[in-house]
């Protein structure tokens, strides 16, 4: 379904009912639950990067003197490698996120390996990101602390390419060669999931090359979702017509007799998406107001709970409302924490307030757990900090949080 069309908007918003009560509610507020893996050096380090991001001015020009060293090559691999790569990612291999895996199994949090090498199109980079996904397929299939694995289609395929097929361009006869090319690789990392039992996420992307990843996802979860759910598409209920997505797929799913898989995110295109429908003259995909996003990811919620017997769902958030909505729900509907169809996902290095408590109240919790060469992973570091200079209070919360926990700690000394 194309973004280009003249689809009515959704409703004006309802208000969202509160969380329901829970007998025993978890407390995103602990503090003691939510940084037990961290030496009180490793938090107080925490709390210094925290406190640098804190500031949205020393954020920007942070980030424009680190892109301009290492243009010009300069020495600083081994600071960006000590500070910000530590804290959200887990290594530049996956022997070097051993450690990382094994803290998180400590606490009961799965590890999702997350290869975040971005901007190489080129057909060799192509082939040898497979190769690395399936190195990670292989890792999870090998412990239960890794439960999924994860790629985007633009780690196995030209963008612009993408963007053809969705325009519904004619191809020429070397970009059809490209496409199949690129159908193979989708093909060969979701059969080798199926065969070693791993589920594993599509990410999602932007718009003007989300459908055609859409369909590939389809397909792969038409072929190999039969007897369980492995393959997953991952839906960004920041764009209005997301919900309606979601629930006609799952119509389909039924009708054709296989499994959804599902991940809810909110979004992460935004500032894009907005600005390319302005310059391109085509309404934009974004919801109105962050209420409407809201609204939708807990509708969302709602129809993935309710339609167990075909879809498994990932919740992808740093939400803690929708997390307590979430639980509040389950037990009014009498499914157990550790459902095998339903999960919660955070980034490494944020939000352990959530994943840990969570963890530690018997739910199914993963850590995305980016890794690979410092200076190849950098637009992806870049990114974690802008969202958390940008996201409402995301960086004020994580700092307040570690701060807490210093105090607590010094507390319990004297």
């Amino acid at each position: 379904m194309s973004n280009r069309s003249n689809h009515l908007m959704p409703s004006p918003v309802q208000p969202v009912a509160a969380p329901l009560n829970t007998a025993k509610p978890v407390s995103f507020e602990d503090t003691s639950i939510a940084f037990s893996a961290q030496s009180d050096f490793k938090l107080r380090k925490t709390y210094w990067l925290f406190a640098l991001m804190n500031k949205g001015w020393l954020v920007k020009v942070g980030t424009f003197f680190m892109k301009l060293a290492l243009k010009l090559q300069l020495p600083i691999k081994s600071l960006i490698k000590n500070t910000i790569f530590e804290q959200f990612c887990g290594g530049e291999t996956i022997r070097d996120c051993e450690k990382t895996i094994n803290s998180l199994h400590v606490a009961q949090v799965g590890t999702i390996l997350d290869y975040s090498v971005e901007g190489e199109e080129n057909e060799a980079c192509f082939d040898n990101t497979v190769l690395e996904i399936l190195r990670t397929i292989e890792r999870a299939s090998e412990s239960q602390d890794i439960p999924f694995s994860v790629f985007k289609v633009t780690g196995v395929a030209e963008t612009d390419l993408l963007e053809a097929v969705q325009r519904g361009d004619v191809l020429t006869t070397e970009q059809q060669a490209a496409f199949d090319r690129v159908r193979s690789r989708v093909d060969t990392l979701c059969q080798r999931a199926h065969d070693r039992n791993v589920r594993i996420f599509i990410d999602a992307e932007e718009s003007w090359i989300q459908d055609t990843i859409d369909c590939l996802a389809y397909t792969m979860m038409e072929r190999y979702n039969r007897e369980q759910c492995i393959v997953y598409n991952t839906y960004q209920m920041y764009r209005w017509e997301m919900y309606d997505q979601l629930t006609k797929a799952t119509d389909v799913a039924r009708d054709k007799g296989y499994l959804l898989g599902a991940k809810l995110v909110r979004g992460a295109y935004l500032e894009k998406e907005r600005l390319r429908s302005h310059e391109d003259e085509y309404q934009d995909p974004i919801q109105a107001t962050k209420e409407d996003t809201d609204r939708d990811f807990n509708r969302a919620i709602d129809f993935c709970l309710a339609n167990r017997d075909v879809v498994s769902v990932c919740l992808g958030t740093h939400n803690e409302y929708s997390c307590q909505y979430t639980m509040a729900h389950m037990k009014q509907m009498g499914i157990a924490p550790n459902d095998r169809h339903i999960y919660f996902a955070q980034l490494l290095g944020m939000s352990d307030n959530i994943s840990y408590n969570l963890a530690n109240a018997g739910y199914n919790v993963a850590k995305y757990v980016p890794y690979g060469p410092v200076e190849a992973v950098m637009p992806y570091l870049f990114r974690r900090a802008e969202e958390n200079k940008s996201i409402a209070g995301q960086s004020s919360r994580e700092f307040t949080l570690v701060k807490s926990e210093l105090e607590r700690r010094k507390g319990c000394k004297h």
